[in-house]
Protein backbone atom coordinates (compact mmCIF):
# COMPACT_ATOMS: atom_id res chain seq x y z
CA UNK A 1 0.00 0.00 0.00
CA UNK A 2 1.25 3.46 -0.84
CA UNK A 3 1.69 6.32 1.59
CA UNK A 4 -1.67 7.96 2.40
CA UNK A 5 -1.61 11.62 3.42
CA UNK A 6 -4.84 13.42 4.23
CA UNK A 7 -5.27 16.54 2.06
CA UNK A 8 -5.38 18.75 5.16
CA UNK A 9 -2.07 17.44 6.54
CA UNK A 10 1.23 19.26 6.02
CA UNK A 11 4.34 17.17 5.38
CA UNK A 12 7.72 18.79 4.86
CA UNK A 13 9.46 17.84 1.60
CA UNK A 14 12.51 17.16 3.80
CA UNK A 15 10.68 14.44 5.74
CA UNK A 16 11.19 10.77 4.88
CA UNK A 17 8.18 8.47 5.02
CA UNK A 18 8.44 4.69 4.77
CA UNK A 19 6.02 2.36 3.02
CA UNK A 20 2.39 2.01 4.13
CA UNK A 21 2.50 5.16 6.28
CA UNK A 22 -0.76 7.04 6.90
CA UNK A 23 -0.94 10.68 7.98
CA UNK A 24 -4.27 11.84 9.40
CA UNK A 25 -6.18 15.11 9.02
CA UNK A 26 -4.49 18.36 10.04
CA UNK A 27 -1.29 16.67 11.18
CA UNK A 28 2.09 18.36 10.65
CA UNK A 29 5.30 16.49 9.86
CA UNK A 30 8.37 18.71 10.16
CA UNK A 31 11.76 18.86 8.50
CA UNK A 32 14.29 16.06 8.96
CA UNK A 33 11.64 13.68 10.30
CA UNK A 34 11.92 9.99 9.45
CA UNK A 35 8.87 7.75 9.88
CA UNK A 36 9.27 3.99 9.42
CA UNK A 37 7.15 1.55 7.46
CA UNK A 38 3.61 0.88 8.58
CA UNK A 39 3.24 3.82 10.98
CA UNK A 40 -0.19 5.32 11.58
CA UNK A 41 -0.23 9.03 12.44
CA UNK A 42 -3.63 10.21 13.66
CA UNK A 43 -5.30 13.57 13.27
CA UNK A 44 -3.91 16.84 14.67
CA UNK A 45 -0.50 15.30 15.48
CA UNK A 46 2.69 17.36 15.32
CA UNK A 47 5.96 15.51 14.71
CA UNK A 48 8.72 18.05 15.05
CA UNK A 49 12.08 18.23 13.31
CA UNK A 50 14.91 15.75 13.95
CA UNK A 51 12.58 12.97 15.06
CA UNK A 52 13.15 9.39 13.93
CA UNK A 53 10.37 6.84 14.37
CA UNK A 54 10.70 3.09 13.75
CA UNK A 55 8.27 0.70 12.12
CA UNK A 56 4.60 0.08 12.94
CA UNK A 57 4.20 2.87 15.49
CA UNK A 58 0.84 4.48 16.19
CA UNK A 59 0.38 8.10 17.21
CA UNK A 60 -3.02 9.23 18.49
CA UNK A 61 -4.62 12.66 17.98
CA UNK A 62 -3.06 15.77 19.51
CA UNK A 63 0.26 14.17 20.43
CA UNK A 64 3.35 16.38 20.15
CA UNK A 65 6.40 14.29 19.25
CA UNK A 66 9.95 15.65 19.13
CA UNK A 67 9.09 19.01 20.62
CA UNK A 68 11.78 21.42 21.84
CA UNK A 69 13.08 20.65 25.35
CA UNK A 70 11.46 22.48 28.23
CA UNK A 71 14.89 23.52 29.47
CA UNK A 72 16.06 27.12 29.81
CA UNK A 73 19.58 26.08 28.83
CA UNK A 74 18.39 24.87 25.44
CA UNK A 75 19.54 27.28 22.72
CA UNK A 76 18.04 25.77 19.55
CA UNK A 77 20.97 23.42 19.03
CA UNK A 78 20.12 20.50 16.70
CA UNK A 79 19.20 17.56 18.91
CA UNK A 80 17.13 14.47 18.25
CA UNK A 81 14.37 12.16 19.42
CA UNK A 82 14.77 8.49 18.48
CA UNK A 83 11.76 6.16 18.79
CA UNK A 84 11.91 2.40 18.23
CA UNK A 85 9.44 0.04 16.58
CA UNK A 86 5.82 -0.70 17.50
CA UNK A 87 5.39 2.10 20.00
CA UNK A 88 1.87 3.27 20.85
CA UNK A 89 1.72 7.01 21.59
CA UNK A 90 -1.68 8.08 22.78
CA UNK A 91 -3.63 11.34 22.99
CA UNK A 92 -1.83 14.52 24.17
CA UNK A 93 1.47 12.75 24.81
CA UNK A 94 4.55 15.02 24.67
CA UNK A 95 7.98 13.60 23.83
CA UNK A 96 10.89 16.06 23.87
CA UNK A 97 14.17 16.07 21.97
CA UNK A 98 17.49 16.11 23.81
CA UNK A 99 19.72 19.02 24.77
CA UNK A 100 23.42 19.54 24.24
CA UNK A 101 24.03 17.66 27.51
CA UNK A 102 23.24 14.31 25.87
CA UNK A 103 22.16 15.27 22.37
CA UNK A 104 19.15 13.00 22.15
CA UNK A 105 16.16 11.42 23.81
CA UNK A 106 15.88 7.68 23.11
CA UNK A 107 12.82 5.44 23.34
CA UNK A 108 13.02 1.70 22.75
CA UNK A 109 10.68 -0.78 21.09
CA UNK A 110 7.14 -1.82 22.05
CA UNK A 111 6.45 1.00 24.49
CA UNK A 112 3.02 2.34 25.45
CA UNK A 113 2.58 5.97 26.43
CA UNK A 114 -0.97 6.49 27.66
CA UNK A 115 -2.81 9.79 27.38
CA UNK A 116 -1.11 12.95 28.71
CA UNK A 117 2.21 11.29 29.52
CA UNK A 118 5.44 13.28 29.16
CA UNK A 119 9.03 12.29 28.40
CA UNK A 120 11.43 15.19 28.88
CA UNK A 121 14.78 15.93 27.28
CA UNK A 122 17.69 13.49 27.35
CA UNK A 123 15.67 10.60 28.76
CA UNK A 124 16.44 7.01 27.86
CA UNK A 125 13.46 4.63 27.88
CA UNK A 126 14.04 0.89 27.38
CA UNK A 127 11.92 -1.68 25.57
CA UNK A 128 8.39 -2.75 26.60
CA UNK A 129 7.87 0.17 28.99
CA UNK A 130 4.39 1.39 29.94
CA UNK A 131 3.65 4.90 31.24
CA UNK A 132 0.06 5.13 32.47
CA UNK A 133 -2.02 8.28 32.11
CA UNK A 134 -0.27 11.54 33.09
CA UNK A 135 2.96 9.92 34.26
CA UNK A 136 5.87 12.31 33.64
CA UNK A 137 9.61 11.85 33.28
CA UNK A 138 11.78 14.88 34.05
CA UNK A 139 15.03 15.44 32.17
CA UNK A 140 17.78 12.80 32.07
CA UNK A 141 15.63 9.99 33.51
CA UNK A 142 16.58 6.42 32.54
CA UNK A 143 14.10 3.54 32.46
CA UNK A 144 15.25 -0.04 31.96
CA UNK A 145 13.28 -2.65 30.04
CA UNK A 146 9.73 -3.70 31.06
CA UNK A 147 9.25 -0.78 33.47
CA UNK A 148 5.66 0.13 34.37
CA UNK A 149 4.77 3.54 35.84
CA UNK A 150 1.35 4.08 37.37
CA UNK A 151 -0.78 7.06 36.45
CA UNK A 152 0.02 10.56 37.71
CA UNK A 153 3.56 9.51 38.69
CA UNK A 154 6.26 12.23 38.51
CA UNK A 155 9.86 11.04 38.19
CA UNK A 156 12.62 13.42 39.33
CA UNK A 157 15.51 14.52 37.11
CA UNK A 158 18.36 12.01 36.70
CA UNK A 159 16.46 9.18 38.41
CA UNK A 160 17.07 5.64 37.16
CA UNK A 161 14.47 2.87 37.30
CA UNK A 162 15.67 -0.70 36.81
CA UNK A 163 14.42 -3.51 34.59
CA UNK A 164 11.01 -5.04 35.38
CA UNK A 165 10.24 -2.52 38.14
CA UNK A 166 6.64 -1.48 38.76
CA UNK A 167 5.85 1.89 40.35
CA UNK A 168 2.51 2.65 41.98
CA UNK A 169 0.41 5.50 40.64
CA UNK A 170 0.36 8.97 42.13
CA UNK A 171 3.64 8.82 44.06
CA UNK A 172 6.76 10.95 43.59
CA UNK A 173 9.93 9.16 42.51
CA UNK A 174 12.89 11.13 43.92
CA UNK A 175 15.36 8.22 44.23
CA UNK A 176 16.57 5.40 42.01
CA UNK A 177 14.37 2.29 41.96
CA UNK A 178 16.30 -0.99 41.58
CA UNK A 179 15.28 -3.78 39.17
CA UNK A 180 12.49 -6.33 39.68
CA UNK A 181 10.67 -4.54 42.51
CA UNK A 182 7.35 -2.91 43.30
CA UNK A 183 7.62 0.63 44.62
CA UNK A 184 4.99 2.85 46.20
CA UNK A 185 3.88 5.00 49.13
CA UNK A 186 5.07 8.44 50.20
CA UNK A 187 7.97 8.71 50.48
CA UNK A 188 8.65 6.15 47.75
CA UNK A 189 9.83 2.87 49.25
CA UNK A 190 10.26 -0.85 48.61
CA UNK A 191 6.98 -2.80 48.46
CA UNK A 192 8.28 -6.24 47.52
CA UNK A 193 9.08 -7.99 44.26
CA UNK A 194 7.14 -7.55 41.04
CA UNK A 195 6.39 -11.26 41.22
CA UNK A 196 3.44 -11.28 38.82
CA UNK A 197 5.44 -9.45 36.17
CA UNK A 198 8.47 -11.68 36.62
CA UNK A 199 6.42 -14.88 36.30
CA UNK A 200 4.64 -13.56 33.21
CA UNK A 201 8.03 -12.94 31.60
CA UNK A 202 9.35 -16.41 32.27
CA UNK A 203 11.54 -15.98 35.35
CA UNK A 204 11.95 -19.31 37.12
CA UNK A 205 10.98 -19.86 40.75
CA UNK A 206 14.63 -20.41 41.59
CA UNK A 207 15.65 -17.07 40.06
CA UNK A 208 12.81 -15.24 41.80
CA UNK A 209 13.85 -16.79 45.11
CA UNK A 210 17.42 -15.51 44.72
CA UNK A 211 16.17 -12.03 43.78
CA UNK A 212 13.94 -12.13 46.87
CA UNK A 213 16.86 -13.16 49.07
CA UNK A 214 18.91 -10.29 47.65
CA UNK A 215 16.27 -7.72 48.56
CA UNK A 216 15.63 -9.29 51.95
CA UNK A 217 19.27 -8.64 52.79
CA UNK A 218 19.22 -5.17 51.24
CA UNK A 219 16.01 -3.91 52.81
CA UNK A 220 15.11 -6.11 55.78
CA UNK A 221 18.40 -6.86 57.57
CA UNK A 222 19.00 -3.53 59.34
CA UNK A 223 22.20 -3.06 57.34
CA UNK A 224 23.28 0.04 55.45
CA UNK A 225 23.60 -0.29 51.70
CA UNK A 226 27.35 -0.95 51.68
CA UNK A 227 27.05 -3.63 54.36
CA UNK A 228 24.12 -5.24 52.59
CA UNK A 229 26.00 -5.37 49.30
CA UNK A 230 28.90 -7.14 50.95
CA UNK A 231 26.59 -9.71 52.54
CA UNK A 232 24.78 -10.29 49.24
CA UNK A 233 28.09 -11.02 47.55
CA UNK A 234 28.91 -13.52 50.30
CA UNK A 235 25.55 -15.26 50.63
CA UNK A 236 23.72 -15.07 47.29
CA UNK A 237 24.85 -16.81 44.08
CA UNK A 238 25.74 -14.08 41.58
CA UNK A 239 23.35 -15.09 38.83
CA UNK A 240 22.86 -12.42 36.13
CA UNK A 241 19.78 -10.95 37.83
CA UNK A 242 21.56 -10.55 41.17
CA UNK A 243 24.57 -9.03 39.42
CA UNK A 244 22.20 -6.64 37.63
CA UNK A 245 20.93 -5.46 41.03
CA UNK A 246 24.46 -4.96 42.36
CA UNK A 247 25.57 -3.10 39.24
CA UNK A 248 22.50 -0.86 39.48
CA UNK A 249 23.29 0.02 43.10
CA UNK A 250 26.95 0.69 42.29
CA UNK A 251 26.02 3.14 39.53
CA UNK A 252 23.40 5.05 41.52
CA UNK A 253 24.07 8.77 41.81
CA UNK A 254 20.87 9.84 43.57
CA UNK A 255 20.82 6.86 45.93
CA UNK A 256 18.29 4.03 45.90
CA UNK A 257 14.86 4.25 47.47
CA UNK A 258 14.61 3.17 51.12
CA UNK A 259 13.04 0.02 52.48
CA UNK A 260 9.61 -0.21 54.09
CA UNK A 261 9.03 1.68 57.30
CA UNK A 262 7.52 -0.37 60.11
CA UNK A 263 4.23 0.73 61.58
CA UNK A 264 2.92 2.49 58.49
Amino acid sequence: MAVVIDPTARVSPKAQLGENVTIGPYSIIGEHVTIGDGCEIGSHVVIHCYTTMGKDCRVAPFASVGTKPQDLKYNNEPTTLEIGDRCDIREYVTLSRGTSAHGKTVIGNDCLFMANTHVAHDCIVGDHCILANSAALAGHVTLGNWVILGGLTPVHQFVRIGDHAMVGGGYRVPKDIPPYVRAGREPMSYEGLNIVGLKRRGFTNETIALIDKTYTILYLSNLNVSQAVQRIKQEVPLIPEVQNILDFIAKSQRGIMPGPRLGR
